[in-house]
């Protein structure tokens, strides 16, 4: 059987849990995942899991923050004086904006608190920091 290589088109069916269990993601009840190996499309771990496999394959992996969406960075925390949000906004925890970047660029963030004085946004992806369990099951090379 063909084994998964870098330039193939694979599809695979996969559940990504966190370490106490948590799913955050899963191609279940829906069509597979299908990416290029070696097209930057998934996270680098997830990619070097599928290489090697070949179809109808399962296994269990777990990729560490580096490999995934990397390490949590202080530097992507930031305080907003409420006097800077828009008088019509009311911001809440756990709500996701959008705000511009040093260099015009839209940049997601998350309102992580909420005091009289500042909104604390977290522009860090949110699973920075954490080590990711994925099941994959590759079922199709192409």
């Amino acid at each position: 059987m063909a084994a998964a290589k870098k330039g193939d088109t694979v599809k695979i069916h996969y559940t990504g849990t966190l370490a106490d269990g948590t799913t955050f993601d899963t191609s279940a009840g829906h069509d597979p995942l299908t990416f290029l190996i070696g097209g930057e499309q998934v996270i680098a771990g997830f990619e070097e899991a599928v290489l090697g496999m070949s179809a109808g394959e399962s296994k269990t992996v777990t990729i560490p923050a580096e490999k995934a969406y990397g390490s949590y960075d202080e530097a992507l925390v930031i305080q907003a004086p409420l006097a800077h949000i828009p008088p019509d906004m009311d911001p809440q925890v756990g709500q996701r904006l959008q705000m511009g970047g040093p260099g015009g660029e839209l940049v997601q963030v998350v309102v992580s608190e909420v005091s009289s004085t500042h909104v604390t946004l977290d522009a860090n992806p949110p699973l920075a920091g954490k080590d990711l369990t994925f099941q994959i099951e590759l079922v199709s090379i192409g």
